[in-house]
């Protein structure tokens, strides 16, 4: 009975300490602030003499632009002969200046490279100038979505001229850019982009909502906001079409979608979007319509033989001989002799084997990877197959499959792709080609539940909308396609100004 109540009171007394919550940032006096701030070595805050007033400057070093202080800053305030600090403004080079008294903004400021100016240092009272540190990468080509013909600029990791690459394809006054913050710790800026009058006001709500009720800590990138604004998190196909191209997500604002852009990712993210998006290239719309849809097919085809290749080999072998061709037979005899392992484990084997080759080409450095890849793969072919551990013929399929999967142009769908094979090999394994149909039927039937930001993922398929399919399996004509994808609800449909001809052609 007394450890039971001993037991109680400490948890008492926890749950009283844990109530007590630390005081919010608009709840602190001044001097707490910076008591914080100056536990960093990197926070620097001094006292400057002018001549009628003395005042105090703080910022955090690594955050400014050093250059940009002493010419902006110091040296206008050394001139100036302000006697309080709201004569002091008119003299600084600023377009904007934001005077506040409010605690909390000064720490967010302060912490986003703003350069903070007090009169008292005791007093919550300042000027705030920005003087963020420009660093970064420059503008360069697409690495993953790379592309012959077309533009060669790719977003970076900044937000701002990420904004810029998307503002000068754009000019016009209907663009509309809301930023919303994320992450407890991270505090990171999202752009949430959409052209108004085109924008669905729904999708629009739908995305800003789901963005507001993020809890996480950290949001680092933008495949965060992928799996915590999903409609299904534990669905393996990617919901919001995420691209590196400036091209695309301006193509996909004039359909109606909504774009994001996460400050520190050089991925933007897309959606209300389909499951044939994640096929189509820019490549697609470069090139003339046949040529474009003729690609397109071919990309289709290639993903189908990846996923089905390999199963339909065990199958085929393990419960469907028959189906077999007589011509066929006695060179898989042959070339299977010797082999002590049935049809699902050589083919599990080597399809192991090829996503270990993947995985260590992609985590080792470039050059190093490249060679892992080649020299890997023929090697270890060439002594599977003499070692009897496999046939020629699966690791002819096996290696096709393979080659055949990197032609879906989105990284998120080439993964889904070369996961879903496995639930395919088991189901072979297992059931045979029955099997095969199963595992099938259950993939089309997730499929149908599905939903990007509410909208059916599988449009126009189901459900099944004729004037959508002008941009699905094939790309019909750019005069075909006068009117927006109605799976986005744009309110405003047409996109092609219909004029009539006034006369003939010279050459008609």
């Amino acid at each position: 009975m007394m450890w039971f109540t001993r037991k109680r009171k400490k948890r008492s007394m926890g749950d009283e300490t844990a109530g007590r919550q630390a005081p919010a940032d608009s709840e602190r006096s001044l001097a707490d602030l910076f008591n914080d701030l100056r536990q960093s070595k990197d926070f620097v805050s001094r006292d400057h003499a002018l001549k009628n007033m003395t005042v105090r400057i703080s910022y955090v070093k690594p955050l400014i632009d050093t250059e940009t202080m002493h010419r902006d800053v110091t040296r206008y305030l050394l001139k100036s002969e302000a006697a309080t600090l709201e004569d002091l403004i008119p003299d600084l080079p600023y377009t904007t200046v934001i005077h506040t008294k409010d605690v909390k903004e000064m720490k967010e400021k302060l912490l986003r490279g703003y350069v903070l100016i007090q009169e008292n240092q005791n007093e919550a009272n300042g000027i705030l100038l920005e003087t963020v540190a420009k660093s970064g990468r420059q503008v360069d080509a697409p690495e993953v979505e790379f592309s012959v013909i077309g533009p060669k600029e790719s977003f970076v990791e900044s937000l701002e001229p990420n904004l810029y690459l998307i503002r000068k394809r754009l000019p016009i006054s209907e663009l509309r850019i809301k930023e919303v913050v994320v992450g407890k710790l991270t505090k990171s800026r999202i752009a949430v982009i959409y052209i108004e009058g085109i924008a669905n006001k729904e999708n629009l709500n739908t995305l800003t909502q789901r963005l507001k009720d993020i809890q996480y800590d950290q949001v680092i990138d933008s495949s965060f906001i992928t799996q915590m604004v999903a409609d299904n998190n534990h669905s393996p196909f990617p919901q919001l079409l995420d691209t590196e191209r400036p091209d695309r997500v301006v193509s996909g604002l004039v359909e109606g979608k909504i774009a994001m852009l996460v400050d520190g990712s050089p991925l933007a993210l897309m959606g209300p979007t389909t499951i044939v998006e994640f096929f189509s290239a820019f490549d697609d719309y470069a090139l003339t319509w046949y040529l474009a849809s003729a690609f397109r097919m071919i990309r289709l085809a290639s993903v189908a033989f990846s996923v089905l290749a390999t199963p339909l080999y065990v199958a085929v072998l393990t419960y469907h001989y028959q189906l077999i061709p007589k011509s066929l037979i006695g060179t898989i005899i042959s070339s299977r002799m010797g082999i002590p392992f049935p049809p699902f484990v050589e083919a599990f084997f080597m399809e192991i084997t090829i996503e270990v080759l993947r995985e260590a080409g992609v985590r080792l450095p470039t050059k190093v990877g490249q060679t892992i890849g080649i020299v890997g793969g023929i090697v270890i072919g060439t002594a599977s197959v003499q070692a009897n551990l496999t046939s020629n013929i699966l690791l002819i399929l096996v290696g096709m499959g393979a080659l055949a999967s990197f032609t879906t142009p989105n990284y998120k769908m080439n993964n889904t792709v070369r996961l879903l094979r496995f639930p395919f090999l088991i189901a072979a394994a297992f059931w045979g080609l029955i099997g095969i149909g199963a595992c099938f039927g259950l993939i089309v039937a997730h499929l149908l539940t599905l939903k990007s930001l509410g909208r059916p993922y599988i449009e126009p398929f189901f459900p099944y909308r004729v004037r959508d399919l002008k941009d699905a399996f094939v790309r019909l004509p750019y005069n075909q396609q006068g009117i927006r994808p109605q799976q986005l609800r744009p309110l405003d449909t047409w996109r092609l100004s219909h004029k009539k001809k006034k006369g003939r052609d010279i050459d008609e």
